[in-house]
């Protein structure tokens, strides 16, 4: 019998001085969850890039439901991108990119 797999969305926002691409943050992501979960919790996050906002400080990212504490956790003990000192936000986390958008779009317009 397969097994599928339950994903979380992550709309995350970083505070920097400097615009950065999206491949950038997950790569940070990916290195910080192999540094305090190690490979083998890397692997099982299933992380990924969805898609980079319109504003430079803004990406959805996708991780299996089961990482989720980890990658929120590894997202926040990130301190840089780069040489850039940053800080890093989740916004809001959902179980589908439709609602994602919807409650990030609802909360921006208030």
């Amino acid at each position: 019998m397969s097994h599928r797999v339950k994903r979380r969305y992550l709309a995350v926002e970083v505070d920097g001085n400097e615009p950065f691409r999206g491949e950038e943050l997950r790569d940070v992501v990916w290195r910080a969850i192999t540094q305090l979960f190690g490979e083998y919790g890397a692997s099982q996050s299933g992380l990924a890039l969805i898609q980079n906002g319109k504003q430079k400080s803004y990406c959805i990212l996708r991780c299996s439901r089961e990482a989720l504490p980890m990658v929120r956790a590894s997202i926040a003990s990130i301190t840089e991108i780069g040489e850039q000192s940053v800080t890093i936000h989740v916004l809001r986390v959902s179980g589908t990119l439709k609602a994602l958008r919807r409650k990030t779009a609802s909360a921006e317009s208030k």
